[in-house]
């Protein structure tokens, strides 16, 4: 184990390094540790940001997806189709271009950071045993000439902020119970944003009539209480930043719920068939074709046929006129003659 350990701390050795250069500076500028760990926090996840955005967006379209899922998974029952299925899923997901572990990315990207600052929060408490047989304090990976090695130095190791020793884990001695109580109550916390995180997500889905895929529910309530391990095990400066970063991830997720940016078809444009392509500011519907105007056949009427003329309805019909006066007329007309 311990060659497994020096092999992998010779890899990251120069990231160690640069960590613990960035965590002295911020020091230098504020001396206190947990600012400094914010300071460091807000810089490693304003890198992880741009995959914030792109995972939440992969998972809100995991969630659309949900229907299509159902169709296949009713299509195809039983496990004698179970290959079948997954082949279906795995297509539609790329003619999606969605990530069906997308949506966990960021916490699981969280994995290699908390090794990175567990190994520099244990480099600054580093101590070796002198000749006269009295232990050291002795900082590795931040500068001898910065403020925060000096300071190390003369306190032995402690990273000492607001009474308590951010260098010591939950379960470590600590002289008494309550001075135990704030390690635990950060764990307790470090969980609770991490469960509210998953909150978020899921009530926007219930908003919108979404609902979430049963993979990413299973992950994000199984992920918490997995890192709740790792919390117990891991000095109380790591689950500082564990708490910061988390809540930037929920601010984050707000931003974009507000803004629209979490919308997965942003900046693409809509085809005919529903399929879409990059370019656009967000969806962009196509009109429906307005319906041809359709000219009348109705031949005119020939030149030598009466023109049917058109008459008010309210215009009364001329009387009809008595045949007594017609005949009349006719004797009158042939005595004249």
């Amino acid at each position: 184990m311990h060659q497994v350990t020096h092999f992998f701390g010779s890899i990251f050795s120069p990231v160690f390094h640069a960590i613990g250069w960035l965590l002295a500076f911020f020091y230098g500028i504020i001396p206190n540790y947990a600012i400094a760990i914010v300071l460091l926090t807000i810089v490693i996840m304003g890198l992880l940001t741009p995959l914030t955005v792109k995972s939440t967006r992969s998972m809100l379209a995991m969630s659309k997806l949900q229907p299509e899922i159902k169709k296949l998974q009713q299509k195809y029952k039983g496990p004698e189709n179970r290959q079948m299925l997954n082949d279906e899923m795995m297509a539609l997901y790329r003619e999606a271009g969605v990530n069906p572990v997308g949506g966990c990315l960021p916490m699981l990207l969280q994995a290699p950071f908390l090794f990175i600052l567990y190994n520099v929060i244990k480099g600054l408490s580093y101590t070796v045993v002198n000749k006269a047989g009295k232990a050291i304090s002795h900082p590795r990976y931040i500068p001898h000439s910065s403020t925060m090695y000096k300071n190390l130095v003369h306190s032995g190791g402690q990273i000492k902020v607001w009474g308590m020793d951010l260098s010591l884990k939950p379960f470590s001695p600590h002289g008494s119970f309550g001075a135990a109580i704030p390690f635990f109550i950060f764990v307790a916390v470090a969980v609770a944003l991490q469960y509210f995180q998953m909150a978020q997500i899921n009530n926007r889905n219930r908003k919108t009539g979404q609902a979430m895929p049963s993979q990413q529910q299973a992950m994000q309530r199984v992920l918490p209480i997995i890192f709740a391990f790792f919390y117990l095990a891991i000095p109380a400066a790591v689950v500082v930043y564990m708490i910061i970063s988390t809540g930037i991830r929920i601010i984050t997720q707000d931003i974009m719920f507000r803004t629209g940016v979490s919308n997965p078809n942003k900046g693409k444009t809509a085809l005919p068939g529903g399929s879409t392509i990059d370019g656009a500011s967000d969806v962009i519907e196509r009109p429906a074709a307005k319906p041809a105007t359709i000219k009348s056949t109705t031949s005119k009427p020939a030149a030598n046929q009466p023109r049917a003329t058109s008459r008010p309805a309210n215009q009364p019909r001329s009387a009809p006129k008595p045949q007594g006066q017609a005949r009349s007329k006719a004797k009158r007309k042939r005595k004249a003659r």
